[in-house]
């Protein structure tokens, strides 16, 4: 992915004053009402990566729902994600009959499960399926490459609009906002910080209305679409103020959009 020049009209203060917002928002306490908390029930890697990605996934809409349904999910396989995953059969995946988040439903929620068992057992699990195809300089590509190997079993078609593919022109916000939660590792207590093979300089900020309308306020955005090129240029700025850890931002960006009204 190219790399866009630095945004020139970026005001200098704008750096102080986001890293005045992160220190407020990536805090322990921010966990209790955002879909983090879902893969924050666990202790076990593969359980931790299996729930936060289920809860990632379902992540748009109103958060106390998504949370709700994310909850759910992790009950319907026996609040042992990674044990279902490799161990369900036909008889326990009826079991998933009947949920549904919008419009990700059961169909699509027994897909996930065998795409998972998919990975798990013949790509080394989720944290080599990403960082294998990862650059110097972004996750874009592997987000790409991670959309084939998930659907490269037999799938219903209507499931594949559930995984963004940056290639596509989609800023796949949740999918970056997953690999911020399993990268980062700043202490907080917030991210986990699981994946030591993929460097947090090339993560990608999750691209959202919130997150979007603020970084335009700033002069972080100029494109008006929340999409693949928006994204790239977001990147740029962020990188800009922070080479080494540009998507802590995120916490300033969605905290001032969803918390403050900025």
């Amino acid at each position: 992915m190219d790399q866009l020049s630095p945004n020139i009209e970026i005001d200098p203060d704008i750096k102080a004053f986001l890293e005045e917002k992160v220190i407020q928002y990536n805090r322990f306490s921010f966990i209790e009402s955002d879909p983090i908390s879902i893969p924050h029930q666990f202790s076990l890697k593969e359980d931790i990566e299996i729930a936060g990605f289920l809860a990632a996934t379902i992540a748009w809409g109103d958060r106390k729902m998504i949370i709700k349904n994310a909850n759910r999910m992790v009950q319907l396989m026996g609040n042992s994600p990674y044990d279902f995953v490799m161990e369900h059969n036909q008889s326990q995946l009826k079991r998933l009959e009947g949920f549904v988040h919008r419009t990700f439903n059961s169909e699509d929620f027994t897909y996930f499960i065998k795409a998972l068992q998919n990975i798990y057992a013949n790509h080394n699990g989720m944290e080599a399926a990403f960082a294998k195809h990862a650059t110097n300089s972004s996750m874009q590509p592997a987000i790409h490459e991670f959309k084939k190997v998930f659907f490269s079993i037999n799938h219903p078609i209507r499931t594949q609009k559930h995984v963004g593919d940056p290639q596509k022109g989609s800023a796949a916000k949740r999918l970056n906002m997953y690999l911020r939660w399993m990268v980062r590792d700043d202490k907080a207590g917030v991210d986990f910080g699981l994946w030591k093979s993929i460097s947090p300089a090339i993560l990608s900020c999750p691209l959202d209305v919130h997150s979007g309308n603020v970084a335009r306020k700033l002069g972080l955005l100029t494109r008006k679409q929340n999409d693949a090129r928006a994204l790239q240029e977001l990147d740029t700025n962020l990188r800009f103020l922070d080479p080494k850890d540009p998507v802590k931002y995120d916490f300033a960006l969605f905290g001032l959009g969803v918390f403050e009204g900025f």
